[in-house]
């Protein structure tokens, strides 16, 4: 890339920054103030009832044993801050969230060692065990230790009130969204659970930002602004935390407050439910994995307990959320999740991938259609690859992405979505019709419309036009349970995992199939097959027009592929 390109594509990044996110940098950088380490607040008495949150998969798998991304640790060999491992796993060190995860009943006495020598070996204001995101977690996590009925380990409450007070002058406007989001709630988790003027400044700064945060970063349909089905769940997880909280300490609580979080909850959940699929699993787009939020059944029941009221789910065969931009379809078999939305806020787009107009269908409660999942951050090709449009559900032209993701957490041109229109017949068949613009940006590139028609009798049909020069492709990822074989004509696919058989077949293309991997989890890397039909511009159908057919049934003996080869 030459040195105006690279100059071009740092400007289409930084030019939809927010003021704050520049000159909050330049001020993050610069200012460093001291740990305040004088003695904690006295406790708050809760004056109403604290229930059980959100449990999570354990972590701590002895007492010195760390497991997170899929890699085990041993603490004695590493520390709390050793280079050598990715900074994710270093951040997941210092948030404790195995205080409130599974079975944490059982092993208190493995948490007040760890919580103890935490306090002996990370100093006050340094290094990764004091950064905001991290202290944010793990001030809400002590604080939920505590409010299970465990006595403090010593030193512990002053070192609560130490953390919060840093973090009072840590808070990261630079980079705003779900950072801003979960300082905001730890500041709040303290001042409820402290009393006095300093622990009233906290809450009150706390909730001063909450207030202005939650309209912005959870949309009308119930979404998170980030588009990300995972950190859509750990969303739901943070205003069930502040209910929770708010019913523990009823009297440190305003009821505009308190209703303006319970009545974004219902919508919340219900959009959670929608991005899953019947497994019960988040869907993976954007930076998605399971694993990292506690799943919707867990979410649900801790809604259920906090008394928080749900919307009831009325069976229909498409739901449409305009604000986010998905859609879900439910029709006979088949679930499909559609994206024809944007790939999230212009000033933080970190979390998106090139994944426009992607979609990831589920039959018979399996997923058959996935994208390609999350296994990493940080920077370097498999993340690049992870985030680019081939790993997805899409259409690529020459190659390029649909929207220009590069680094680890950056986006230059992207992607403008529409959603055209949909149709439910009286049939029962649905059509939903959406655009974008990404790959206008090329020498001679057009729209990308896209279609989707689920039709009666287990069949769909997703029909691509595009205007443009060049290569293009329509890649298609499958479960790595299901093998694939292309028919001798080139023109379809076998597709089946021993139960159910599908059959694919493309007007205008002709397929190629090769490996590829899925990450459903940080640090896990599945081998699977990947479909690839190349678009035979000016066919029947006019310049690069593919429809893909799909239809499905139970498994025969004649209907298993016998070969999965790459071609």
């Amino acid at each position: 890339m030459t040195p105006i390109a690279k100059g071009l594509r740092l400007w289409h990044t930084v030019r939809w920054l927010k003021p704050v996110q520049v000159y909050g940098r330049l001020w993050f950088r610069l200012a460093r103030p001291r740990p305040d380490l004088r003695p904690a607040p006295g406790r708050r008495a809760p004056g109403g009832v604290w229930s059980e949150p959100a449990r999570r998969e354990p972590s701590l798998v002895a007492p010195t044993q760390l497991r997170f991304l899929g890699e085990e640790r041993d603490l004695d060999a590493h520390g709390w801050d050793d280079g050598a491992l990715a900074k994710l796993w270093r951040y997941n060190q210092h948030y404790f969230d195995d205080l409130a995860a599974r079975g944490a009943a059982g092993r208190v006495a493995w948490h007040r060692g760890l919580i103890a020598r935490w306090m002996a070996e990370c100093a006050p204001g340094g290094g990764t065990a004091w950064e905001p995101y991290p202290t944010s977690l793990r001030i809400v996590n002590w604080i939920k230790w505590l409010m299970a009925g465990n006595e403090p380990v010593p030193g512990m409450l002053d070192s609560l009130a130490a953390q919060a007070r840093f973090l009072s002058r840590r808070l990261e406007w630079h980079l705003l969204g779900n950072h801003l989001f979960v300082n905001a709630k730890a500041l709040v988790f303290a001042g409820h659970f402290f009393e006095g003027r300093e622990a009233d400044a906290w809450r009150a700064r706390g909730w001063e930002i909450l207030r202005a945060e939650m309209p912005e970063q959870i949309l009308p349909d119930g979404g998170q602004f980030e588009r990300s089905p995972m950190y859509h769940a750990l969303a739901v997880e943070d205003m069930l935390d502040l209910a929770n909280l708010m019913a523990a300490f009823p009297d440190a609580t305003s009821p505009g407050d308190r209703m303006a979080v319970a009545g974004r909850i219902g919508p919340m959940i219900e959009f959670l439910e929608a991005l899953c699929h019947p497994d019960g699993e988040v869907s993976f787009f954007n930076d998605s994995a399971q694993g990292v939020a506690p799943c919707r059944a867990e979410l649900e029941a801790y809604a259920g307990r906090l008394a928080v009221p749900v919307p009831s789910r009325v069976p229909v065969p498409l739901r449409v959320f305009p604000d986010s931009g998905f859609l879900r379809v439910d029709m006979g078999q088949a679930t499909a999740i559609l994206d024809a939305g944007p790939v999230g806020p212009d000033y933080l787009p970190g979390h998106a991938h090139a994944d426009t107009l992607s979609f990831e269908l589920s039959i018979d409660g399996r997923r058959v259609l996935v994208n390609s999942g999350t296994s990493q951050y940080g920077v370097g090709p498999e993340r690049l690859r992870q985030r680019g449009t081939a790993a997805h559900n899409a259409l690529t032209v020459d190659g390029a992405d649909s929207s220009e993701v590069w680094g680890g957490f950056r986006v230059a041109r992207r992607a403008r979505a529409r959603l055209i229109g949909t149709e439910t017949t009286e049939a029962g068949a649905v059509s939903v019709d959406a655009e974008h613009d990404g790959f206008r940006r090329l020498p001679g590139g057009g729209v990308h419309r896209r279609r989707w028609e689920f039709l009666p009798g287990a069949r769909l049909e997703v029909t691509d036009a595009i205007e443009a020069r060049g290569v293009v492709e329509s890649h298609w990822h499958f479960a790595p349970e299901f093998e694939v074989a292309v028919d001798p004509t080139g023109s379809g696919l076998r597709v089946s995992d021993g139960r159910l058989a599908i059959h694919f077949s493309a007007e205008g293309a002709e397929w190629r199939v090769t490996r590829s991997t899925y990450s459903p989890r940080f640090g896990s890397s599945i081998p699977n097959w990947k479909a690839v039909a190349r678009l035979a511009g000016g066919s029947s159908l006019g310049p690069h027009v593919c429809r893909v057919r799909i239809e499905w049934h139970p498994c025969t003996s004649s209907s298993s592929p016998t070969t999965s080869h790459p071609r």
